[in-house]
This record gives structure tokens, C-alpha cells and sequence, in this order.
């Protein structure tokens, strides 16, 4: 259920199980920020409810918040909320490009720092996307090839480290604070919660490797 890739890239299946669920919420994350979910989208989030001891850990709190809100959404009200939140007209409500929180501006130094990263990483974005790399949809795609990538060269636990820390470590937490502080979102600060709980985890594990 996680279909968006804004980049030319070919993934594997990680073989731990770990990386399969991390692989697997950036997949997801990158998704729900690219566009609003449609009814299918909400039905399978909502039926993946954690469960025993998984529940309750931060994460497995964050991930059942966003199933009680993807249980009660409509298709119709999450396009509406995304489009308040992310599209308006003019500035959107919320921004969801790393330079903006990095420097204040759009397409700034960090965006030429990220796409030097992903030509070395042999990622192209696609020719019919529009957003700027920075977005954190594209963002947590390449999270997501950098854990199931083919190359070993390139997918393994420095380049996830090194990448984390540069691009995502540093304003992710930002967009969160943004969207938990904003009054018309709803199903999106779930999103939020579950982006910040993953983020931290993710900060802490990458560090210790």
C-alpha cells in the first residue's frame, strides 16, 4: 500500500524483519505526505492495529492513534485536510520542504547538498514530479531505498546514518511541531506523532551503529 516513489529507484526485500517495518513506514510516511489517502489506503491502515507489547512502546502508541483516526476518516475529508494544510492557495498552510526549516527559504544550499547525495546514490527524480527533492515525501523514500536498496554500496547502515543526520534530523521535528500546532489538522497530526515517534527511534538506532 505504500506506491509512491518520486524517484528512479529499485528496491529488494530487506532480510531482517526490523528493516522490513522500518522499509515499510518510510514506504508509508512517504506516501500519506505525497498525497492525501484514499478509502483503501485508510481501511489498511486502520486494520493494522499493534498488538501484546508492541502497543506499548511509543511507537506502537503513535501507530494505533493514526488507526483510530484512519477507522473514523472519510476520503473526502483527508483530501480536503491535505489540501488546507499542504496545497492553499499561495503559501500552503504547513510546509513540507526541508530547506524552509533549515534556512527560511525554499530551494537553499541544503537542497544542492541533497541532490549531490542522491546523484551519488544513482537517483534521478522522475521527470513528472514537480516538488523539489526536499520534500519529506522524497525524503523518506530514499530512507526507504537506503534500507531495501539492491546495492550494498549504497543501501547499508553509514549511508542511512549519514543521510538521517544531514537531511531529515534536523527539521523533521519542525514539520511535526507544525502540524500538531495547526487547527485544521486532524487525521495529519496522527501522521505527525507517528513521523516524530519514528524519527526519534530512528535517531537513537542509527547513532549506536
Amino acid at each position: 500500500m505504500t506506491d509512491f516513489q518520486p524517484i528512479q529507484l529499485s528496491a529488494a526485500v530487506p532480510d531482517d524483519d526490523e528493516d522490513i517495518a522500518r522499509a515499510d513506514l518510510y514506504g508509508l510516511l512517504a506516501t500519506l505526505f505525497y498525497r492525501a489517502p484514499d478509502a483503501a489506503l485508510l481501511r489498511h491502515i486502520a486494520a493494522g492495529r499493534a498488538h501484546g507489547e508492541d502497543a506499548e512502546t511509543v511507537l506502537g502508541r503513535a501507530w494505533n492513534a493514526l488507526c483510530d483516526a484512519a477507522s473514523v476518516a472519510t476520503e473526502a475529508e483527508t483530501g480536503e485536510e491535505y489540501r488546507e494544510l499542504f496545497v492553499g492557495v499561495g503559501r500552503p498552510e504547513v510546509i513540507l520542504y526541508g530547506s524552509f526549516y533549515l534556512t527560511g527559504f525554499m530551494n537553499e544550499r541544503p537542497l544542492i547538498a541533497l541532490r549531490d547525495n542522491l546523484a551519488r546514490y544513482g537517483l534521478v527524480r522522475h521527470e513528472d514530479v514537480s516538488e523539489t527533492e526536499d520534500h519529506i515525501a522524497t525524503l523518506c523514500e530514499v530512507m526507504r531505498f537506503l534500507v531495501a536498496g539492491e546495492d550494498p554500496g549504497v543501501s547499508n547502515l553509514g549511508e542511512q546514518q549519514r543521510f538521517f543526520a544531514q537531511h531529515l534530523q534536523p527539521w523533521v521535528g519542525k514539520l511535526c511541531d507544525a502540524l500538531n500546532g495547526h487547527p485544521q489538522a486532524r487525521f495529519y497530526r496522527g501522521v505527525a506523532d507517528l513521523m516524530r515517534a519514528f524519527a526519534e527511534i530512528e535517531a537513537v538506532a542509527l547513532e549506536m551503529h
